[in-house]
Protein backbone atom coordinates (compact mmCIF):
# COMPACT_ATOMS: atom_id res chain seq x y z
CA UNK A 1 0.00 0.00 0.00
CA UNK A 2 2.90 2.11 0.76
CA UNK A 3 4.33 2.11 -2.50
CA UNK A 4 0.94 2.78 -4.33
CA UNK A 5 0.47 5.99 -2.34
CA UNK A 6 4.06 6.79 -3.29
CA UNK A 7 3.29 5.90 -6.56
CA UNK A 8 -0.03 8.48 -6.53
CA UNK A 9 1.97 10.99 -4.80
CA UNK A 10 4.46 11.37 -8.27
CA UNK A 11 1.54 11.84 -10.88
CA UNK A 12 0.18 15.04 -11.17
CA UNK A 13 -2.76 16.21 -9.67
CA UNK A 14 -4.84 16.07 -12.90
CA UNK A 15 -3.85 12.64 -13.51
CA UNK A 16 -4.82 11.46 -9.57
CA UNK A 17 -7.96 12.62 -10.24
CA UNK A 18 -8.50 10.11 -13.22
CA UNK A 19 -6.66 7.68 -11.53
CA UNK A 20 -9.00 7.82 -8.58
CA UNK A 21 -12.42 7.65 -10.96
CA UNK A 22 -10.61 4.75 -12.87
CA UNK A 23 -10.16 3.19 -9.31
CA UNK A 24 -13.91 3.62 -8.15
CA UNK A 25 -15.11 2.79 -11.55
CA UNK A 26 -13.34 -0.42 -11.26
CA UNK A 27 -14.30 -1.23 -7.78
CA UNK A 28 -18.00 -0.71 -8.47
CA UNK A 29 -18.02 -2.70 -11.47
CA UNK A 30 -16.34 -5.76 -9.87
CA UNK A 31 -18.33 -5.65 -6.79
CA UNK A 32 -21.64 -5.24 -9.39
CA UNK A 33 -20.45 -9.11 -10.97
CA UNK A 34 -19.44 -10.55 -7.60
CA UNK A 35 -22.34 -12.72 -6.62
CA UNK A 36 -24.92 -10.22 -6.16
CA UNK A 37 -28.46 -10.12 -7.29
CA UNK A 38 -28.04 -7.16 -9.17
CA UNK A 39 -29.77 -7.70 -12.38
CA UNK A 40 -28.71 -6.30 -16.18
CA UNK A 41 -30.32 -3.10 -15.73
CA UNK A 42 -27.79 -2.58 -12.18
CA UNK A 43 -24.96 -3.85 -13.92
CA UNK A 44 -25.25 -1.97 -16.65
CA UNK A 45 -25.68 1.22 -14.52
CA UNK A 46 -23.12 0.59 -12.86
CA UNK A 47 -20.77 -0.27 -16.02
CA UNK A 48 -22.21 2.73 -17.91
CA UNK A 49 -21.93 5.45 -14.15
CA UNK A 50 -18.09 4.38 -14.48
CA UNK A 51 -17.63 4.25 -18.43
CA UNK A 52 -19.33 7.73 -18.41
CA UNK A 53 -17.62 9.19 -15.32
CA UNK A 54 -14.31 8.48 -17.35
CA UNK A 55 -15.01 9.63 -20.54
CA UNK A 56 -16.68 13.06 -18.97
CA UNK A 57 -13.18 13.56 -17.16
CA UNK A 58 -11.32 12.75 -19.65
CA UNK A 59 -13.64 15.47 -21.91
CA UNK A 60 -14.08 18.31 -19.02
CA UNK A 61 -10.84 17.77 -17.20
CA UNK A 62 -13.46 18.90 -14.60
CA UNK A 63 -15.71 17.43 -11.77
CA UNK A 64 -19.00 18.71 -13.56
CA UNK A 65 -17.88 16.71 -16.60
CA UNK A 66 -17.17 13.54 -14.54
CA UNK A 67 -20.78 13.83 -12.98
CA UNK A 68 -22.48 14.97 -15.71
CA UNK A 69 -20.69 11.67 -18.01
CA UNK A 70 -21.54 9.40 -15.32
CA UNK A 71 -25.24 10.26 -15.33
CA UNK A 72 -25.51 9.80 -18.85
CA UNK A 73 -23.64 6.77 -19.14
CA UNK A 74 -25.57 5.79 -15.91
CA UNK A 75 -29.00 6.20 -17.64
CA UNK A 76 -27.88 4.46 -20.89
CA UNK A 77 -26.00 1.39 -19.35
CA UNK A 78 -29.81 0.96 -17.26
CA UNK A 79 -31.68 0.87 -20.16
CA UNK A 80 -29.55 -1.24 -22.43
CA UNK A 81 -28.59 -3.63 -19.47
CA UNK A 82 -32.31 -3.57 -18.02
CA UNK A 83 -34.00 -3.75 -20.86
CA UNK A 84 -32.20 -5.28 -24.35
CA UNK A 85 -30.99 -8.53 -24.27
CA UNK A 86 -28.58 -9.78 -27.06
CA UNK A 87 -31.56 -10.31 -29.76
CA UNK A 88 -32.69 -6.44 -29.03
CA UNK A 89 -29.09 -5.07 -29.37
CA UNK A 90 -28.77 -6.77 -32.73
CA UNK A 91 -31.93 -5.16 -33.60
CA UNK A 92 -30.94 -1.78 -32.62
CA UNK A 93 -27.41 -2.21 -34.51
CA UNK A 94 -29.40 -3.50 -36.98
CA UNK A 95 -31.45 -0.20 -37.43
CA UNK A 96 -28.33 1.77 -36.70
CA UNK A 97 -27.00 0.28 -40.27
CA UNK A 98 -29.64 -0.20 -42.73
CA UNK A 99 -32.74 2.60 -40.55
CA UNK A 100 -34.63 4.79 -42.89
CA UNK A 101 -33.86 8.05 -41.50
CA UNK A 102 -36.99 9.49 -39.62
CA UNK A 103 -39.02 6.70 -39.90
CA UNK A 104 -39.12 4.57 -36.77
CA UNK A 105 -38.58 0.75 -37.08
CA UNK A 106 -40.65 -1.00 -33.81
CA UNK A 107 -40.70 -4.53 -32.65
CA UNK A 108 -41.45 -6.64 -30.01
CA UNK A 109 -39.27 -8.84 -27.90
CA UNK A 110 -40.91 -12.05 -27.69
CA UNK A 111 -38.86 -13.51 -24.74
CA UNK A 112 -39.27 -10.52 -22.69
CA UNK A 113 -42.50 -8.78 -24.20
CA UNK A 114 -40.30 -5.54 -23.80
CA UNK A 115 -41.18 -3.29 -27.08
CA UNK A 116 -38.74 -0.76 -28.50
CA UNK A 117 -39.58 1.55 -31.51
CA UNK A 118 -36.51 3.27 -32.91
CA UNK A 119 -36.05 6.57 -35.12
CA UNK A 120 -32.70 6.65 -36.78
CA UNK A 121 -31.41 10.02 -38.04
CA UNK A 122 -29.13 10.62 -40.84
CA UNK A 123 -25.29 9.80 -40.48
CA UNK A 124 -22.98 11.80 -40.49
CA UNK A 125 -18.90 11.30 -40.31
CA UNK A 126 -18.10 12.59 -36.86
CA UNK A 127 -14.85 15.60 -37.43
CA UNK A 128 -12.55 14.51 -34.67
CA UNK A 129 -13.04 10.38 -34.97
CA UNK A 130 -13.64 10.35 -38.45
CA UNK A 131 -16.36 7.42 -37.59
CA UNK A 132 -19.36 7.08 -39.50
CA UNK A 133 -22.12 8.54 -36.53
CA UNK A 134 -25.85 8.42 -36.13
CA UNK A 135 -28.40 9.90 -33.87
CA UNK A 136 -31.68 8.12 -32.71
CA UNK A 137 -34.23 8.55 -30.22
CA UNK A 138 -34.98 4.79 -28.83
CA UNK A 139 -38.87 4.38 -26.94
CA UNK A 140 -38.72 1.55 -24.93
CA UNK A 141 -41.57 0.69 -22.86
CA UNK A 142 -41.00 -2.37 -20.02
CA UNK A 143 -43.29 -3.58 -17.30
CA UNK A 144 -45.71 -0.43 -18.47
CA UNK A 145 -43.06 2.26 -18.32
CA UNK A 146 -42.19 4.38 -21.03
CA UNK A 147 -38.72 5.15 -21.20
CA UNK A 148 -37.06 7.79 -23.88
CA UNK A 149 -33.16 7.85 -24.74
CA UNK A 150 -31.99 10.45 -27.28
CA UNK A 151 -28.90 8.11 -28.23
CA UNK A 152 -25.17 8.83 -31.00
CA UNK A 153 -23.91 5.34 -31.99
CA UNK A 154 -20.77 5.24 -33.80
CA UNK A 155 -19.78 2.76 -36.19
CA UNK A 156 -16.60 0.36 -35.93
CA UNK A 157 -13.78 -0.72 -38.28
CA UNK A 158 -15.86 -4.21 -38.54
CA UNK A 159 -19.38 -2.30 -39.48
CA UNK A 160 -20.60 -2.35 -35.04
CA UNK A 161 -22.68 0.51 -33.54
CA UNK A 162 -21.25 1.16 -30.51
CA UNK A 163 -23.02 3.93 -28.41
CA UNK A 164 -21.68 6.63 -27.64
CA UNK A 165 -24.03 8.82 -25.03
Amino acid sequence: MKNILVLCHNVEPSMRKLLAVGAVALTLSLSSCAGSNMNKGGQGGVGGAAAGALIGQAIGHNTQATLLGAAIGGVLGYVIGNEMDKADQQRLNTVYERGPSGQATAWVNPDSGNQYRVIPQPSYTNESTRKICREATVEAVVDGRKEIAHTTACRDAYGKWHLQN
